[in-house]
């Protein structure tokens, strides 16, 4: 017996590939049908395989293989993307009603085991775990972290790969939700053995080129060789493309960073989130907050219709608590 969308039909073993006007009949591995329903939706291979989170050669194959047993072609290849033959149409019309029932029923399965355990998956980047991600732990049991950068926690999220991430972009798309969280900022920082009051004079009268080469003097802490944030912060405030300083140490964490820098002598730039703790316990100082500084906005980004809207809200509230 093979299973038909609308009940069940006996057919021979020779018939696996028969197709007729009005049905269409199924045993094949469901994931041929989710890969078909995403190349369908994008009318494009490369776009469903990021969306699957899958290769575009494994999209290829899957579709193939369910050309194969349907026994009609259900895409025309064109220089950018696909065309769906009327076939595909079919298939489409029969399938999708019954996929996304299916898809429905596992999230359904799946949020009521995550809420029995509070077992959730967040995607943050590392530079925000310490100040945001470690947050959640105080509220929730179980959570299963994973540190990207946003887009790639954007295709995770999209691909079901996880449960919620923390990202600093505004993505708006059909199948996703994004909730600020609140506003950061890039800010300097330095140890508490440093001596600002030449600084404080420079930024009282508004000397840029005094105040740029007091910084030019000091020890740096940095968190990439390209020193982003640095490069950021000098486009802004300073209006110059380059700074001209060389970071002394790299430490590839912004945590990480601001703790040695704390321990030794040194100034830095960071998160404004990940120096407030810092600062409240007095391991470092807070040498400029900058106006010109624009500020970057926070995120958390789930999926629709994920049986997830309670837990979206807790961590909503939270992280906003945390960053008001």
């Amino acid at each position: 017996m093979f299973e038909q969308i609308y009940g069940y039909y006996a057919i021979g073993k020779n018939n696996l590939n028969y197709v007729c006007d009005k049905y269409i009949y199924i045993m094949v591995n469901l994931e041929w049908y989710r890969t078909f329903k995403s190349v369908y939706k994008n009318r494009n291979f490369s776009l469903a395989a990021k969306e699957l989170f899958i290769s575009q050669p494994a999209v290829s194959q899957q579709i193939g293989m369910l050309e194969a047993h349907v026994g009609h072609k259900l895409f025309n290849r064109k220089s950018k993307g696909v065309d769906p033959t009327e076939y595909a149409n079919l298939l489409n019309n029969l399938i999708i009603e019954a996929l996304d029932r299916l898809e429905n029923v596992e999230n359904g399965f799946r949020a009521k085991a995550f809420s029995a355990n509070h077992l959730i998956t967040v995607g943050i980047s590392q530079h925000l775990f310490s100040s945001l991600g470690s947050v959640l732990i105080s509220k929730f049991d179980f959570i299963d972290f994973n540190f990207q950068d946003d887009e790639v926690l954007f295709e995770l999220v999209n691909s079901k790969k996880i449960d919620f991430a923390i990202v600093t972009q505004k993505i708006d798309t059909y199948d996703t939700i994004q909730q600020r969280l609140g506003d950061i900022k890039p800010v300097i920082i330095g140890s508490n053995s440093i001596d600002t009051t030449e600084l404080q004079e420079f930024l009282k009268e508004n000397d840029w080129n005094a105040t740029e080469t007091w910084l030019n003097e000091k020890r740096w802490y940095t968190i990439d060789a390209r020193i982003s944030h640095i490069k950021l912060f000098w486009m802004y405030v300073f209006d110059k493309k380059r700074p001209t300083l060389f970071a002394n140490y790299i430490i590839p964490s912004e945590y990480e960073m601001i703790e040695t820098l704390a321990n030794n002598h040194g100034v830095g730039i960071t998160w404004s989130c990940n120096a407030k703790l810092f600062i409240e316990q007095k391991k470092v100082k807070l040498l400029w907050d900058s106006d010109k500084m624009p500020k970057t906005t926070v995120y958390v980004m789930c999926r629709k219709n994920n049986n997830f809207d309670e837990i979206l809200d807790e961590i909503t509230k939270l992280l906003q608590e945390t960053l008001a």
